[in-house]
């Protein structure tokens, strides 16, 4: 069996990646994004349960939500507690990997 040679290549060169080089590929959002799978999913289209899905929702009422809750402005027992561990620059990278996601599209 033949293997093209751009096939081959671009197989070479994503095997010759190391795991810190992977996961630098992996958009700041999306890496962030991951310790919010449990209650909103994983890509933020939350089904069958009383939270407010997050995905395709504006960034800058995500953004808002996010610092109202680090501030304690929007009191939760939860969210408030995780977005005090984040910078405003990780609160505007979930926000904006959030929006970009289709809305009832769960994972």
């Amino acid at each position: 069996m033949k293997i093209p040679a751009a096939a081959l290549s671009i197989a070479l060169s994503a095997a010759a990646l190391s795991p810190a080089q992977a996961a630098e590929s992996i958009p700041a959002g999306a890496r962030l994004a991951a310790s919010c799978t449990g209650c909103h999913g994983t890509n933020g289209a939350t089904q069958g349960n009383a939270l407010p899905p997050l995905a395709g929702q504006p960034k800058e009422q995500l953004l808002a939500a996010l610092k109202d809750f680090k501030t304690g402005k929007r009191p939760a027992t939860i969210m408030t507690q995780l977005t005090k561990g984040y910078t405003d620059e990780q609160l505007e990278a979930l926000a904006s990997y959030f929006a970009a996601q289709r809305k009832g599209d769960a994972k």
